[in-house]
C-alpha cells in the first residue's frame, strides 16, 4: 500500500496482488492524534483496516524532501505519522520512501486526464500515493529488494 501524508488529508493506494499496478483507494481526512497514551486517530485505524482486509506486505509511506534532498518539517511530521502506522500495523512492514515531486506529478496527471484545476483537492492526494506506490513497486521490480528505507519500531 502507499501512504501519501499531508497536514489535512492523506492519500491511500494499493496494488493489485502481484504489486504490478499501483491503483488509488480513497483521501481521508487527517485526524487529529489522540492525547490518550496507546491511542490512535481515526485514519491510522482506517489504514491499519485497508492494511489488514487486502493483506498487504508492505506499506510505503512518502517521505517528502526538499529538493535538494534535505529534510524539513513535514519530513519529520511524515516519520511521526509512520512511526505510529509501524506500530499499528506490526508486523507488517513500514518504509519510507523519497516523495519528491509526488504532488506535482498528481497534478499533471489530473490536468492530462481532463480533470478542472480547482476539482484536484479531493483526489490528489490519492493521485500522488498511487505515485508513491508505484514508484516503489519499479524500483522493487528493477533491483530485487524492498525501496526506501523501513521505519523502525521501539524497544
Amino acid at each position: 500500500m502507499g501512504v501519501d501524508v499531508g497536514s489535512v488529508r492523506v492519500g491511500l493506494a494499493s496494488s493489485d496482488p502481484d504489486g504490478l499496478i499501483a491503483t488509488p483507494v480513497e483521501t481521508l481526512a487527517r485526524a487529529a492524534t489522540p492525547k490518550e497514551p496507546g491511542a490512535i486517530s481515526a485514519d491510522v485505524a482506517q489504514i491499519a483496516r485497508e492494511v489488514a482486509e487486502r493483506g498487504a506486505q508492505v506499506v510505503y509511506v512518502g517521505l517528502p524532501r526538499h529538493l535538494k534532498g534535505t529534510e524539513g518539517a513535514a519530513s519529520a511530521a511524515a516519520r511521526d505519522y509512520a512511526a505510529t502506522l509501524a506500530r499499528t500495523v506490526a508486523p507488517v512492514e513500514v518504509r519510507m520512501v523519497d516523495e519528491r515531486m509526488t504532488s506535482v506529478t498528481a497534478h499533471q496527471a489530473l490536468h492530462a486526464s481532463g480533470r478542472a484545476g480547482r476539482k484536484h483537492r479531493a483526489v490528489v492526494d490519492q493521485v500522488a500515493a498511487v505515485v508513491i506506490l508505484q514508484s516503489a513497486l519499479d524500483a522493487e521490480r528493477a533491483s530485487g529488494r524492498r525501496a526506501g528505507e523501513p521505519v523502525e519500531l521501539d524497544g
